[in-house]
């Protein structure tokens, strides 16, 4: 039983409920005050060092969330279609949250390796994933801001396989789904909060994905959103700390020339 239960089908919530989500909690970083001691970078470095303004930002993510919610929707009906019971059994507890669990793995393997690629491949880092990169000071909003084709491949691709391969049914979509927008905000937000429980679970969270942002850890830590495994198990792993900045505020340090 959810609360939306008659009144959206599983498959509306699942299309839009990430997306409502995002600005929901991108929206809460944003408005929140400065708190110059938890960041991990200045007011004077995100201004001098990010390549593009915040609404562009905001366009861009609101096109590339205009083409995840097409893709989900052909996607759900697609599956829709597909079950020969027309609406899915909800399995237990224990299955969803073991399916939830392989759909993490599922996609931070895709993400992995595409986001990696994106890298070494000249072209398609001139030409597309450049793009992201343009937040050199990453910060909420901006958790999202991709070029398109990158959106589609990286993001929507890699939750339509988690979706498939898991077998998990539209109602747990939204959930994983959802989860999976909430941790990439937060490894987004450039904010080191004390009690943030994605650091306390994570060891990829907001200090691991800002090293990956910095010139000299660009070509490591790949992995997102969820684990650091592909980073450990082949070498692009850099390892940092954590330390407090004279000025005020903290810094993640890479730990490796």
């Amino acid at each position: 039983m959810v609360f939306w239960e008659g009144y959206v089908s599983d498959d509306v919530m699942g299309t839009f409920a990430p997306i409502v989500v995002y600005w929901l909690y991108a929206g809460f970083y944003q408005l929140l005050p400065r708190l110059d001691r938890y960041r991990l970078h200045t007011e004077k470095e995100e201004e001098q060092k990010n390549l593009v303004t915040l609404s562009t930002v905001v366009k861009g993510v609101l096109l590339q969330q205009l083409v995840q919610a097409t893709v989900a929707q052909v996607l759900f009906l697609v599956t829709a279609q597909a079950s020969l019971l027309g609406v899915p059994v909800q399995p237990s507890i224990p299955v969803q949250i073991l399916q939830v669990f392989m759909a993490m793995l599922v996609m931070d393997t895709w993400q992995y390796f595409v986001h990696r690629y994106m890298h070494h491949n000249k072209f398609l880092y001139r030409h597309i994933h450049s793009q992201h990169h343009r937040l050199v000071v990453p910060y909420a909003v901006g958790a999202l801001y991709n070029h398109p084709l990158e959106g589609l491949l990286l993001d929507t691709f890699g939750g339509a396989m988690s979706f498939l391969i898991t077998g998990m049914t539209p109602r747990t979509a939204v959930f994983f789904f959802c989860f999976a927008v909430i941790k990439t905000i937060d490894d987004h937000c450039g904010l080191w909060l004390p009690g943030n429980i994605f650091h306390m679970f994570f060891q990829n969270n907001t200090a691991y994905h800002d090293i990956h942002h910095q010139l000299q850890g660009s070509k490591y830590n790949y992995s997102q959103p969820f684990f650091s495994v592909w980073d450990r198990m082949l070498g692009t792993y850099m390892p940092y700390s954590l330390v407090t900045r004279r000025q005020g505020g903290l810094e993640a340090r890479p730990l490796k020339d």
